[in-house]
């Protein structure tokens, strides 16, 4: 048997990795340019974008009627920040499309020769393989932009909530800072070894809505799989005393994961982590791919994850 490597056992021991310099610069740079071609061609008015928000209080609201959401698992759609938006949910400065933007998803990795590029490179998928996943498939990717001074919050949250499988959770996030991550721009904060804990709830489509056929009926819900963990107390929330600049997150065990350019967090599904708002001037994008263990594994898919591909269509 293969001696385990130093990384491998790093990530099994704190539940995250972060690997400085795993891309250059440049490309990091090439990302960046080819997500400004996407936006400078992207008409906000033909697309109705959908504001886009983590607080457990708006996000059912925001994402469970919206259809743009559940209809860009394999294609390129465009979230906006929820305050950029009017009351009917439209852009409200037609000029400032792109600093407007939350995040761009979810099949960049599908439709965009540029960042395929990199998520079914072979420098990911060795990585992936020597963290022990044999069969991986990626459901998901992710262009977030953390805007400087508006972007928001991102609430504390595992990955293996919104990418459930069955009989086990095998979600892995690749998340790849495209600029300077700082605590003054809002970078990661994880909490170690918050990998062993069960996943607290799942973010499912309703039954009531797509079995039951009630059109007034939110599309998606939370449902609550282990009720009893401490973690509750801030689950899809901030915790309890934590400011924007991050005091009290280190008293419930978070710390900060600053990263350069270049740089990827490796954050196992379980891992409870999150990210406060860029009330900076400095720009904090990123680049972040979810994947799965593939069906020859033994692993499925859940049929009531929000993000579902079309019928017979398979993950890459």
């Amino acid at each position: 048997m293969a001696e385990e490597s130093s990384r491998s056992k790093d990530f099994r021991e704190q539940g995250f990795l972060h690997l400085k310099g795993f891309v250059s610069k440049q490309m990091c740079e090439k990302m960046k340019a080819r997500m400004k071609e996407l936006v400078d061609v992207w008409d906000p008015v033909a697309e109705k974008p959908a504001p886009f928000t983590t607080d457990s209080k708006t996000q059912v609201e925001a994402q469970g009627k919206s259809d743009y959401f559940l209809d860009s698992a394999d294609r390129i759609h465009f979230f906006i920040e929820k305050e950029a938006a009017d009351e009917d949910g439209k852009l409200k400065d037609m000029k400032k499309k792109f600093s407007a933007l939350n995040k761009v998803g979810h099949g960049l990795h599908v439709k965009d020769p540029t960042f395929r590029e990199y998520s079914h490179s072979d420098k990911v998928l060795e990585l992936v393989h020597e963290l022990g996943w044999k069969d991986p498939v990626l459901p998901q990717s992710m262009y977030i932009f953390k805007q400087p001074v508006t972007g928001g919050e991102v609430t504390s949250h595992q990955d293996s909530s919104f990418l459930y499988t069955t009989p086990r959770p095998t979600c892995l996030g690749l998340w790849l800072a495209l600029d300077a991550a700082t605590t003054e721009n809002g970078c990661l904060w994880a909490r170690p070894g918050s990998h062993r804990e069960s996943v607290r709830r799942v973010f499912v489509r309703n039954p009531e809505h797509f079995e039951t056929g009630n059109s007034d009926a939110t599309q998606l819900i939370f449902e609550t799989l282990a009720g009893k963990d401490p973690a509750w107390e801030w689950e899809g929330k901030m915790p309890e005393g934590c400011d924007e600049f991050g005091k009290g997150l280190k008293d419930k065990g978070f710390i900060p994961v600053e990263c350069e350019a270049g740089d990827l967090v490796v954050i196992h599904g379980q891992v409870d982590h999150l990210s406060l708002a860029n009330t900076s001037n400095k720009p904090r994008e990123t680049f972040q791919l979810h994947l799965v263990e593939g069906p020859s594994e033994g692993i499925t898919w859940s049929p009531r994850n929000w993000l579902q591909y079309p019928a017979g269509k398979p993950f890459p």
